[in-house]
C-alpha cells in the first residue's frame, strides 16, 4: 500500500513539470525572439532584439500578408512585413523592461510569437563603514555595512572573517542583505590576536569589496548590561547611599548616570574597578531617584555594554529647613471680635525633605494679658476668632518625622490700613488661557518705604464653601506679575495687591479673568416691589459657570406693555448693587416690562425673564400744575376782557336747556295785582316815569315773554341803595341762597312807591306758582325770594332795592292764595320765552318797555 501512494506522487509529480514545460514550448511555437548582447545590461547600453517565425507559422490564409509587430510592454515601437524583424533600442530605464512580439495577419487580429525581459542595473558600490560585534563573553560575531546605491539587479552579499593560525569563516546573504551573523565565538585566550573581516558583492554586471576591518576581541566585545542592581542608605540618611550591581567578570569600567524623577537631565560618573559598588554622595532627602549603568572591558578599547534597566527607588527623610509662606486674612464679626484665617503654602521636597505631618500654628497677644491659643492641624489653612483689642501675633512652623522647621513669624495688623502705601492704576489682563498679567504704579512718595509686593487672588464665585486663596510676593522694584497658579479660563478672579512696609500694609484690588466672553444668559427677576414711591428690582446672581469671565455692569430694561417703541434702560455697575437696584422712572398705574442683562468685557448677555409690573396709587401732581395753571392763565386773560364775556355769554344762553325754560306769569290776573295797584296813589304821573326812563340813547325795545318765578317781595321806597334821580337801574345777579328766605307777612302794597325822583320799578316782583300746586299743600310759611332784576336783550337788570321792614299788620287775605312755587334760577335766558298761562285764562302783555340805563352789568 506504501508504494502505491508513492508511485501515484512521482507521477503526479512528473506530470506536473510535462505540463510546465510544454506550457513553455508553446508560448513561442510561431517563432522566437532574441537579445543581444545580453538579457542584463547596465544602464545607458544599447540592445539589439530580434523577432522571427518559424517555418509555416506564418498566415494561412494569406501568407503576402504577414506583418510582424514589435511592443515595448503596451506601446508598438517597430513593424514589418516578412519573417523577420530585428530593433536597436536604447536609453531603457533602471529595472526590468518586457518586448513583445506578435504576428498580425488581419487588421483586427493579431497573435503573439514570442517575448522576452531585459534587465538594466548597474555595478555594487564598495561597501562601507564594515564593523563587527561580539555580544558577551560568550555571544557570536556580528558584522554590519553601508550596502551603498540600489543596483536593480540581484546582488549577493558574502562576509569572510579571517584569524590567527589561518582560520577562515564566511557566509553569504541575499539581495539587500547589510549585515551577517558569522556564528562564531571570539575566546579571550588571546585577546590580543588579531582578527580581519571583509564584505563583497556580487551581480551579473560586477562586484567590489570593502576595505579590510582589523580588530582584537577586546575591540569587539560588548560587555552585557549589569544587572541586579541595589540600592540603600546607611543609617536612613542621605549622607551615604550605596549603590550594588553585578556584571561580567571582565569588566574593568563602569559609569553611573542618575537623576531626580522630576529633572529631565541625568548626572554622570565613572567608576573603576567598582567590582559592581559605587557610593553615592550627593543625593537629596526624600527624593525618587532613577539609576542606570554601563560596563565596558578596558578602559581606553572596546564597546561600552547597553544600558541596565532603570532602577527608581526613594531617599531618606531630613529635617526640614527654611520657613513656611504665610498670608492671612481678617473679618470683623462684631465690635469686639474679628476672624483670622491664616494660609500657608505647601513646602518644596527640597526643603521639606520628606513628608509633613502636621503644623503647628501659635497665635499669641503681645501687650495687656497675654493670651496664647495653639493648634496642630493637617491643612494648609487655619481660622480662629479672637478679640478686635490688643496686638496679635501669629507663628506658623512644619513637622515630619526628623523635626520641624523654623516658625514664621506675622504680625496681624490692619492689610488696608496705610493709605498712603497704596498702590495706583492696579490693572489685570488676559495673557491666554491659564495666565494673567497684573500690572500696578508705585504708591507716590511712600514708594521708597516698600519692603515687599503681595499680589493676592481668588476666584470670585467660588464654586465650594472655602475658594482657595492664592499669593505671591515681588520684590519693590517690580510692578508687575504673571500669576497662572489655580486660574482657569471663563471665571473671575479678585486680585488684591499690597505694599508692605514693616508692619503697615497698603492695598489696591482689580477683577481679572484669563478668558472672557458674554454670559450665556441674563439675571433672573424674582421680585419687583415698591418702595417709597420709587420700583426696587431684586435679581438671582447668575451661576458662576454661565458669567463667562467678570461682569462689568447689570443693565435694567423696561417698556410700556405692548408698546413698539425702544425700551428705556438703566446701567449698574456690578460692585454698586450686586442683586438689587431701585428706579424712579415709572408712571403710576401703567403696566411695565422688564427684564435684564448681563454685560463683561467681551459682550451682553441674552434678556433673562420678563416680568410685568404697574406701580400703583395717583399720579405725579406735576403731571397736572403745569397744565391747569397754564388753562387758568388763558381763561383769566380772555374773561378780563368784555367784549369775550358777552360773546361766552351769548354762546352760554344758545346752549341752555329747554326743560329749564318757564313761562312768565300773567300779574294782572295775580291776587296780589288785584289788592295792591302798582300805581294806585302813586305820586309820579306815568309819562313823568317814561320821561325819566328815557334817554337820548334808547336801549333796543324788548318784548319780555317771561320772567323767574318768584314769590313777591316788597322793599322799602325810600331804600339808600336805590338809584339816583335821572339815572337808569343798576343791578347785579342774587344766587338762591343770597334771594330766598322765609318771610311770616307780606309787605303793604303801598311799599311798592316812587319819591323825590326816585323811578319805582313798574316790574320788579312777580310772583308765579306751578299749575300743579293747590292751596292744600301748603303746610310751612310763604317763601320769600328777592329778584332784583328787569328783562333785557341778554336777561332781567338788577335793581338793587334792598328789603324794607314791614310796618303795617300782615295782609292775611293775601295768604290764602299764595302758594309755594318751585323756583328755577338759569344763566341761560331764551330768546323766545311763552307767557305763563294762569287757570283764570287772562294775561297782561308789556307790549313795550322802554327804560334809561346809563350802565349795565352782565
Amino acid at each position: 500500500m506504501a508504494h502505491t501512494v508513492g508511485g501515484c506522487s512521482l507521477a503526479l509529480i512528473f506530470i506536473i513539470v510535462l505540463l510546465l514545460v510544454k506550457a513553455n514550448i508553446d508560448a513561442c511555437k510561431r517563432g522566437d525572439v532574441t537579445v543581444e548582447p545580453s538579457h542584463v545590461i547596465s544602464l545607458g547600453s544599447a540592445v539589439n532584439i530580434s523577432c522571427s517565425l518559424k517555418p509555416e507559422q506564418g498566415c494561412s490564409q494569406y501568407p503576402s500578408f504577414n506583418m510582424l509587430i514589435l511592443y515595448k510592454f503596451n506601446r508598438r515601437i517597430n513593424f514589418l512585413h516578412g519573417h523577420f524583424l530585428s530593433s536597436q533600442v536604447t536609453g531603457l530605464p533602471l529595472g526590468t523592461t518586457v518586448f513583445l512580439c506578435k504576428l498580425a495577419c488581419s487588421k483586427n487580429k493579431e497573435l503573439r510569437i514570442c517575448g522576452a525581459e531585459i534587465s538594466v542595473g548597474v555595478v555594487p558600490e564598495q561597501p562601507q563603514n564594515l564593523s563587527c560585534i561580539q555580544k558577551g563573553a560568550h555571544g557570536t560575531v556580528t558584522c554590519i555595512w553601508d550596502r551603498g546605491r540600489d543596483t536593480h539587479l540581484y546582488t549577493a552579499y558574502t562576509l569572510q572573517l579571517n584569524g590567527p593560525k589561518n582560520l577562515t569563516w564566511w557566509k553569504q546573504c541575499d539581495h539587500y542583505c547589510d549585515h551577517l551573523d558569522l556564528g562564531v565565538n571570539l575566546t579571550p585566550e588571546l585577546p590580543e590576536s588579531s582578527y580581519t573581516a571583509q564584505v563583497t558583492a556580487i551581480n551579473s554586471l560586477g562586484s567590489a569589496s570593502s576595505l579590510p576591518s582589523t580588530f582584537t576581541f577586546l575591540d569587539i566585545v560588548r560587555p552585557l548590561p549589569p544587572w541586579d542592581i541595589r540600592f540603600k542608605c546607611v543609617n536612613a540618611s542621605v549622607n551615604k547611599c550605596i549603590l550594588q550591581w553585578r556584571d561580567e567578570g571582565l569588566v574593568l569600567l563602569n559609569r553611573l548616570r542618575y537623576r531626580p524623577n522630576s529633572s529631565k537631565s541625568w548626572k554622570m560618573v565613572h567608576a573603576t574597578n567598582a567590582k559592581g559598588r559605587y557610593d553615592v554622595l550627593d543625593l537629596k532627602p526624600f527624593t525618587e531617584y532613577e539609576f542606570q549603568i554601563s560596563s565596558k572591558l578596558h578602559l581606553h578599547k572596546g564597546i561600552w555594554s547597553d544600558w541596565s534597566e532603570s532602577l527608581r527607588t526613594q531617599t531618606p527623610e531630613e529635617e526640614p529647613t527654611g520657613t513656611l509662606d504665610v498670608w492671612y486674612m481678617k473679618k470683623h464679626i462684631d465690635y469686639s471680635r474679628q476672624q483670622i484665617s491664616l494660609f500657608w503654602k505647601n513646602m518644596s521636597m527640597s526643603k521639606a525633605r520628606g513628608k509633613i505631618l502636621h503644623y503647628r500654628v501659635t497665635l499669641q497677644e503681645v501687650a495687656g494679658v497675654k493670651v496664647t491659643l495653639q493648634n496642630i492641624t493637617e491643612h494648609t489653612s487655619w481660622t480662629w476668632v479672637i478679640p478686635r483689642t490688643g496686638n496679635w501675633v501669629v507663628t506658623v512652623s512644619a513637622a515630619n518625622s526628623k523635626g520641624s522647621t523654623l516658625p514664621t513669624y506675622i504680625n496681624i495688623t490692619d492689610l488696608c490700613g496705610a493709605g498712603l502705601l497704596a498702590p495706583r492704576q492696579v490693572s489685570a489682563n488676559s495673557k491666554g488661557v491659564d495666565d494673567i498679567m497684573v500690572t500696578w504704579e508705585h504708591p507716590g512718595k511712600a514708594a521708597p518705604a516698600v519692603q515687599e509686593y503681595v499680589v493676592e487672588w481668588r476666584e470670585l464665585h467660588p464654586r465650594g464653601d472655602m475658594p482657595p486663596l492664592n499669593w505671591l510676593r515681588s520684590t519693590p522694584y517690580n510692578v508687575s506679575a504673571l500669576i497662572s497658579e489655580n486660574i482657569k479660563p471663563y471665571s473671575c478672579y479678585e486680585i488684591n495687591v499690597y505694599a508692605l512696609s514693616g508692619d503697615q500694609r497698603g492695598c489696591s484690588s482689580t477683577w481679572g479673568n484669563s478668558k472672557h466672553k458674554a454670559p450665556r444668559r441674563g439675571p433672573y427677576i424674582n421680585a419687583i416691589s415698591e418702595e417709597k414711591g420709587s420700583v426696587l428690582i431684586s435679581w438671582n446672581e447668575i451661576p458662576a459657570q454661565e458669567q463667562m469671565g467678570c461682569i462689568l455692569h447689570y443693565r435694567i430694561y423696561w417698556k410700556e406693555q405692548d408698546s413698539n417703541s425702544q425700551p428705556q434702560l438703566c446701567e449698574i455697575p456690578y460692585r454698586v448693587s450686586p442683586n438689587s437696584h431701585s428706579i424712579d422712572s415709572l408712571q403710576p398705574r401703567v403696566t411695565y416690562v422688564l427684564w435684564m442683562t448681563a454685560l463683561t468685557a467681551a459682550g451682553e448677555s441674552p434678556p433673562g425673564n420678563k416680568r410685568e409690573f404697574c406701580l400703583p396709587g395717583k399720579a405725579s401732581w406735576s403731571v397736572f400744575v403745569a397744565p391747569s395753571i397754564c388753562v387758568a392763565v388763558v381763561i383769566v386773560g380772555i374773561f378780563s376782557m368784555r367784549y369775550f364775556r358777552q360773546k361766552v355769554f351769548v354762546l352760554l344762553s344758545a346752549l341752555r336747556p329747554q326743560w329749564c325754560s318757564k313761562e312768565i306769569p300773567d300779574p294782572a290776573n295775580s291776587t296780589w295785582a288785584k289788592k295792591y295797584p302798582i300805581m294806585e296813589k302813586t305820586q309820579l304821573p306815568s309819562d313823568r316815569l317814561l320821561t325819566d326812563w328815557s334817554n337820548p340813547e334808547e336801549p333796543e325795545l324788548l318784548v319780555i315773554n317771561e320772567v323767574l318765578q318768584v314769590t313777591p317781595v316788597f322793599r322799602h321806597p325810600h331804600h339808600p341803595n336805590w338809584p339816583d334821580k335821572g339815572r337808569g337801574v343798576q343791578g347785579h345777579y342774587t344766587s338762591e341762597e343770597d334771594a330766598a328766605y322765609s318771610a311770616p307777612s307780606l309787605p303793604p302794597p303801598k311799599a311798592l312807591i316812587a319819591e323825590t325822583g326816585q323811578l319805582v320799578d313798574l316790574y320788579k316782583m312777580l310772583g308765579s306758582r306751578g299749575p300743579d300746586s293747590k292751596p292744600e299743600h301748603l303746610t310751612s310759611p310763604l317763601t320769600v325770594l328777592s329778584v332784583d332784576y328787569l328783562p333785557t336783550h341778554e336777561g332781567y337788570l338788577p335793581s338793587n332795592i334792598e328789603y324794607l321792614p314791614s310796618h303795617e299788620d300782615p295782609v292775611t287775605d293775601s295768604l290764602e292764595e299764595l302758594e309755594p312755587q318751585h323756583i328755577c334760577l338759569s344763566v341761560f335766558p331764551s330768546s323766545s320765552l311763552h307767557p305763563l298761562t294762569f287757570s283764570c285764562d287772562k294775561k297782561l302783555t308789556l307790549d313795550r318797555l322802554k327804560m334809561g340805563c346809563s350802565s349795565l352789568m352782565l
